[in-house]
C-alpha cells in the first residue's frame, strides 16, 4: 500500500501541466503575460537573466541599464521583439544580439547611442530579421546613421525622430529597399539630395519640426503620406515632367513660409490638404493690371549647381495641379483676400472647408461657388462684411451641416438665408452686429440687421455670443428643436420669460453669461445639462435652478453672498460640476462651502479659488477662514455695545436729574449740600 501510495502521487505530479514559474526563480520582478515580460520601471540595470526561456517580447523601459554586454539575451532564443527605450544606454556590445537572430522590432528610443556607435553598427548586423527599429532621439548624426543603417535591408519602419541630423543624401538610406514608413521629425534638417529617390516602397514620410527652406521637383509617385509641417519651407513645387499618377492622399504643409498655394501634381490622389498657418494668398488679380515694374514669372536656382531649373508662371491657374479629389482643405491662418473664379469647384468631392484666420471681405455661398458636397464651412476670424447668397441656388448646398461665421464685421444678412439650406445644424454668428428678428416683423423685400431663426427644423446648434443684442422677442425661435443656445457676451440683453418658448423639450446647453441677468424661471427647461450665468447680477440662487438635474451649472463673478443650507443641498445632489468663484460670499456664511467641500457627487472645481469678506472687510480663502473668529469676535462685539449703551443710560438720567434740581427745586441741592458736607467745629 505505502509503495502504491507513492507511485500514485508521484504520477499525479507528472501529469499535472509545467507551468513557466517552474522555469525559473519567483524573485522576478517582472510581470508575465503568455510570452510577453513586462519589466518597465523596476529599476533593473541590466537585462533579467531569471525569465522563462520561452518569452517572445520582452520590455525594460524606463530603467537604468546602461550597457547592452555580449549574450546578454542568449538565454531568449526566441525573442522577436526587445524595448529598452528610456535607459541610460550608451553601449551595445557586438555580439549583444548574435544569440536572438529572431528580433524582429527593436526600441532604443531615448538614450545615448551616440557614444560607440560602430560598436553598436556591428551588433545589428546579425538582426536579418529586422523589421522595425526605432533610434529616436540618441544624439545621432547623419554620418552615424549611414553607419547603423548599413545593410539592414529587411527594416521596413524606422524611426530617426528627435537626433541632430543636418543633411541627407543618397547614401543615408542606401539598403533599405524595403522601407515603408520613415520618422524623421524634430531634427536639424535644411537640405535632402536625393535620400529617398532609390526608396520605392516608401508609403509615409515623415519630415516635420524641421528646417527645410522648399522641397522642390517632388517626384515621391508612391509615397501616400508626407508630413512637412514646422518647417521653413517657402516653395513646395512637383516635377511636372511626371506622368504618372501620384498616390499621395495627404500633404501637410501647415506652419510653415509659403507665399503659393502649392503646385500640386498634374495628376493626383490627394484627399487632405493642410496648409494651415502658411502665408499663402492669390495673385491672378495683379496680371490684369499688369505693368513692367511687376514680373510675371519666377525662377528658382539650385545654388548647388549654380542653374536655373524651374520657371513658373505665377498667374497660371494650372499650376494648382489636380486637386479635384481633395475632401479636405485647410487655409486657415494665411492671407487671402480671395479664390480665383472657379477654384473650390475644380474640389468635387469637398467635404470640409477651414478658412479661419484670413482677410477675405465676401464670400459667396451659392451653388456655382462652392461645392455642393460641402459638409463644414469655417470662415471665422475674417473681414466678411457680407455674405452673398441667393435662395435659388443656396437650395442646393443639402448638405451643409456646420456653419462658422463668427469673429468677422457681418452687419447684414439675407434675413432667412439659413432656412434655405436643409441640412444645416449648426450656426456660429458670435461676434458680429446681427440681431434676431421674427418673421411676421419683415417682408421679402427688407434687408434689415437682423436674421430669423424660426421654423429652422434642421437647426440643432446657435451660437450668437457678443453680437449687441438687445431684444429677444417672444416666441423667436418657435419650430426650430435647439439643443445649444449660447447668448452670453450681449450685456443689453432683454430675454423674457416667453422669449425661448418652445425649447423645453430641446434645450440642453444654454449660456447667458454677461447679460445683465438677475432672475429668470429655468424649471421650463427640464433637460438642461450646461447652463452659464457667470458675470450677471444674481444676488440670490434662483430657486427654479434646483429643480434641473445639470452636469454643470457655471456661477462664477455674480453677486452671491451666501447660498443657503436646503439651496446648498439640493445642488450638492443634483448637479455635478459647478463653478462658484468671483462671488462677494460672506465669511461667517460658508455652510454652503463645507457642504460642497464634503459632498462625494458634486465637484467644485474652482472651490480652493473661492474668496470672501470677513468682518474688517478684507478678502480672504474661503478655505483657510476659521469660523471660530465669526463667534468670538461677534461675541465681544456685542457685550461692548451693552455697556455702552448702559453707561450712556445711565448718564443721561444723572445729567437730566441735575438738571430738573437746579431749574425746578434751587434750594433743595444747597440744603442737601449743606446737611451732608457742614460739619460744626469745636471752638
Amino acid at each position: 500500500m505505502p509503495v502504491l501510495s507513492v507511485l500514485s502521487t508521484l504520477l499525479y505530479f507528472i501529469s499535472m501541466p509545467v507551468p513557466w514559474a517552474l522555469g525559473h526563480p519567483h524573485i522576478t520582478p517582472c510581470r508575465l503575460s503568455q510570452s510577453t515580460a513586462l519589466c518597465n520601471s523596476y529599476g533593473l540595470s541590466s537585462v533579467p537573466s531569471d525569465l522563462p526561456q520561452q518569452i517572445e517580447e520582452l520590455f525594460l523601459n524606463q530603467n537604468f541599464v546602461s550597457t547592452l554586454q555580449n549574450d546578454c539575451l542568449s538565454r531568449y532564443a526566441s525573442l522577436r521583439l526587445f524595448s529598452c527605450a528610456s535607459n541610460r544606454l550608451r553601449a551595445v556590445e557586438e555580439k549583444a544580439f548574435s544569440r536572438s537572430p529572431l528580433i524582429e522590432s527593436l526600441n532604443l528610443a531615448n538614450n545615448d547611442l551616440h557614444h560607440g556607435h560602430k560598436q553598436f553598427a556591428q551588433s545589428l548586423r546579425s538582426l536579418t530579421r529586422l523589421r522595425t527599429l526605432d533610434l529616436s532621439s540618441n544624439g545621432l548624426t547623419e554620418d552615424m546613421v549611414s553607419d547603423l543603417l548599413q545593410n539592414l535591408t529587411s527594416i521596413e519602419f524606422l524611426y530617426l525622430s528627435g537626433n541632430i541630423l543636418l543633411r541627407l543624401d543618397e547614401s543615408t538610406f542606401r539598403d533599405l529597399y524595403q522601407l515603408k514608413e520613415l520618422n524623421l521629425e524634430r531634427n536639424l534638417l535644411f537640405e535632402i539630395d536625393g535620400a529617398f529617390d532609390h526608396l520605392q516602397k516608401l508609403l509615409r514620410l515623415n519630415l516635420a519640426f524641421n528646417s527645410l527652406p522648399c522641397l522642390v521637383k517632388f517626384e515621391m509617385t508612391q509615397l501616400v503620406m508626407l508630413n512637412a509641417s514646422h518647417n521653413l519651407i517657402e516653395w513646395f513645387i512637383t516635377n511636372s515632367d511626371v506622368t504618372e499618377i501620384f498616390q499621395l492622399e495627404m500633404l501637410d504643409l501647415s506652419n510653415n513660409r509659403l507665399l503659393f498655394f502649392p503646385f500640386l501634381p498634374t495628376h493626383s490622389s490627394i484627399r487632405s490638404l493642410l496648409l494651415s498657418n502658411n502665408q499663402i494668398n492669390f495673385y491672378s488679380h495683379l496680371a490684369v493690371n499688369n505693368s513692367s515694374n511687376w514680373t510675371t514669372n519666377v525662377e528658382y536656382y539650385n545654388m548647388g549647381r549654380n542653374a536655373s531649373n524651374i520657371t513658373a508662371d505665377l498667374w497660371d491657374e494650372s499650376l494648382h495641379g489636380d486637386i479635384s479629389s481633395v475632401q479636405l482643405l485647410d487655409l486657415s491662418g494665411n492671407q487671402l483676400r480671395y479664390f480665383p473664379k472657379g477654384f473650390l469647384q475644380k474640389m468635387p468631392h469637398l467635404y470640409w472647408l477651414r478658412l479661419r484666420r484670413n482677410c477675405l471681405e465676401s464670400f459667396n455661398l451659392t451653388a456655382e461657388d462652392v461645392p455642393a458636397t460641402l459638409y463644414e464651412l469655417d470662415v471665422s476670424n475674417n473681414r466678411l462684411t457680407e455674405l452673398h447668397a441667393q435662395p435659388s441656388s443656396v437650395s442646393v448646398l443639402n448638405n451643409l451641416t456646420h456653419l462658422n461665421l463668427s469673429l468677422n464685421d457681418i452687419k447684414r444678412l439675407p434675413p432667412r438665408v439659413f432656412n434655405t439650406l436643409p441640412s444645416l445644424n449648426t450656426v456660429d454668428l458670435s461676434y458680429n452686429t446681427v440681431g434676431i428678428c421674427h418673421s411676421g416683423d419683415i417682408s421679402d423685400s427688407d434687408t434689415p440687421a437682423c436674421v430669423v431663426w424660426t421654423n429652422h427644423s434642421s437647426l440643432k446648434q446657435l451660437y450668437i455670443a457678443g453680437c449687441s443684442i438687445q431684444n429677444l422677442p417672444p416666441l423667436v425661435f418657435e419650430g426650430t428643436p435647439l439643443t445649444h443656445l449660447e447668448l452670453s457676451n450681449n450685456p443689453d440683453l432683454l430675454i423674457g420669460q416667453d422669449s425661448l418658448s418652445g425649447l423645453s423639450g430641446t434645450l440642453q446647453h444654454l449660456g447667458l453669461s454677461n447679460t445683465g441677468l438677475q432672475n429668470f424661471d429655468f424649471s421650463p427647461y427640464k433637460h438642461l445639462k450646461f447652463l452659464n450665468i457667470s458675470k450677471n447680477a444674481i444676488w440670490e440662487l434662483p430657486k427654479s435652478l434646483l429643480m434641473l438635474n445639470l452636469k454643470l451649472l457655471d456661477l462664477r463673478n455674480n453677486m452671491l453672498s451666501t447660498i443657503q443650507s436646503e439651496h446648498a443641498t439640493a445642488l450638492a445632489d443634483r448637479v455635478q460640476i459647478v463653478y462658484v468663484n468671483g462671488n462677494a460670499f460672506n465669511c461667517c456664511h460658508l455652510e454652503w462651502y463645507r457642504m460642497f467641500e464634503e459632498s462625494k457627487a458634486l465637484c467644485a472645481v474652482d472651490l480652493s479659488e473661492v474668496t470672501c469678506i470677513d468682518l474688517h472687510r478684507q478678502s480672504q480663502k474661503a478655505m483657510f477662514f476659521d469660523s471660530v473668529d465669526c463667534g468670538s469676535r461677534s461675541t465681544e462685539e456685542s457685550i461692548f455695545w451693552y455697556i455702552l449703551l448702559f453707561l450712556s443710560v445711565c448718564l443721561s438720567l444723572v445729567g437730566i436729574s441735575v438738571i430738573y434740581l437746579l431749574t425746578y427745586r434751587p434750594k433743595v441741592l444747597p440744603r442737601a449740600i449743606k446737611k451732608k458736607c457742614w460739619r460744626p467745629t469745636p471752638y
